[in-house]
């Protein structure tokens, strides 16, 4: 074999979903949720060289069936009363004529990159999606988010006959949406790096959800200022053992790329090669397991170079090993202190 790698022998399959309606989700003046993030996502894309030969999906709309896996028919029937119109769910969560449309159509692209991946059309897949949709809760939308896309798409992985999913946010944001859906699910293990404190408040380590579900939630709230070198200590000492015994058959990302450096709503100092870094350490993990189907699904991010570098970055590593990252100083007292402290609350559940 003369040292030849998996992938340069059998190179992975990508898929992508992308639809103009995401476009049509018009921002009001000076939001930072505006149409140019998704064009600057798909700069990456296009950036990306090893991604050119990637299939490309036409998504579909979700279901009223699909979407009440995930949401109370109160919430889906008063988000069909405002389609058409304008106005805001909360201060932050706008709403133009057709942001439900969007909407739909965004979850419907989630459902198509799993139906493609648990099809074995592709081995890798990537949304990009308007609005997003980790803050999406079963009754209400809040955090510029509607419908929670990943949710939607790991109920219908299970519905597929997927057994254990797991859903790493890695947004700067806690998606204190998707933790409540799966709050008390064995099925699904949610994972989260988060800011904090930052919006929406939620997200403590000590949340490690309920009755059936305990234990397959995993909060890391991390202080302002963690870089590359504190989230690579977050993975390699929580994150992928996790992972690694829970062995999912299917794996979704929340891809925000807020925690980068340049981000305006953030505070975190993540760069491309960071983002690179876990995902390549990601996809090494699972492929221990039964599988290594995993779609990444855009959600925050609001410098657009920082979303462009990132996605190009994040598509290049399914491809190619990024470059290691050299350890840097020595991680702060305080970094030190969150991550021992997410450790303690899952050392009840898993082995460290």
């Amino acid at each position: 074999m003369s040292g030849e790698t998996s992938d340069e022998l059998s190179p992975p399959r990508l898929c992508l979903a992308d639809d103009t309606l995401f476009d049509e989700h018009l921002s009001p003046s000076g939001h930072p949720e505006r149409p140019q993030r998704l064009s600057a996502a798909r700069e990456g894309v296009e950036a990306c060289s090893a991604a050119a030969g990637a299939e490309r999906l036409a998504p579909r709309d979700a279901t009223l069936d699909e979407l009440v896996r995930v949401h109370t028919p109160a919430y889906l029937e008063q988000l069909q009363q405002i389609s058409g119109k304008s106005g805001y769910l909360d201060a932050d969560t706008f709403y133009t004529p057709r942001s439900l449309d969007a909407a739909r159509r965004a979850s419907g692209a989630a459902l198509a990159l799993t139906d493609a991946l648990l099809d074995g059309r592709a081995d890798y897949g990537f949304g990009l999606l308007r609005p997003p949709g980790h803050h999406a809760r079963p009754g209400n939308g809040m955090g510029f988010c509607l419908l929670n896309h990943a949710a939607v798409a790991a109920r219908h992985a299970l519905a597929r006959g997927a057994k254990r999913v797991v859903i790493l946010d890695w947004d700067v944001h806690h998606g204190n949406g998707t933790e409540e859906i799966f709050d008390a699910s064995p099925e699904v293990l949610y994972i989260s790096l988060h800011q904090s404190p930052q919006y929406p408040g939620t997200g403590a380590a000590t949340d490690t959800g309920s009755r059936e579900g305990w234990g397959y939630t995993v909060n890391v709230p991390l202080a302002a200022g963690a870089d590359n070198d504190v989230y690579v200590a977050a993975f390699e000492r929580l994150l992928l053992p996790v992972i690694e015994q829970f062995a999912p058959d299917f794996t979704l990302v929340s891809a925000g790329y807020d925690a980068h450096r340049r981000d305006p709503l953030g505070g975190m100092e993540l760069d491309a090669d960071g983002y690179a870094w876990m995902t390549r350490r990601l996809l090494d993990t699972v492929r221990r397991g039964p599988g290594h189907r995993v779609a990444f699904l855009l959600e925050g991010g609001y410098d657009l170079t920082g979303v462009r570098e990132s996605v190009q970055h994040t598509l290049g590593a399914l491809f190619h090993a990024p470059p290691p990252i050299e350890p840097g100083a020595k991680l702060s007292s305080r970094h030190e202190h969150e991550l021992a402290a997410a450790l303690r609350c899952q050392r009840e559940y898993w082995r460290f």
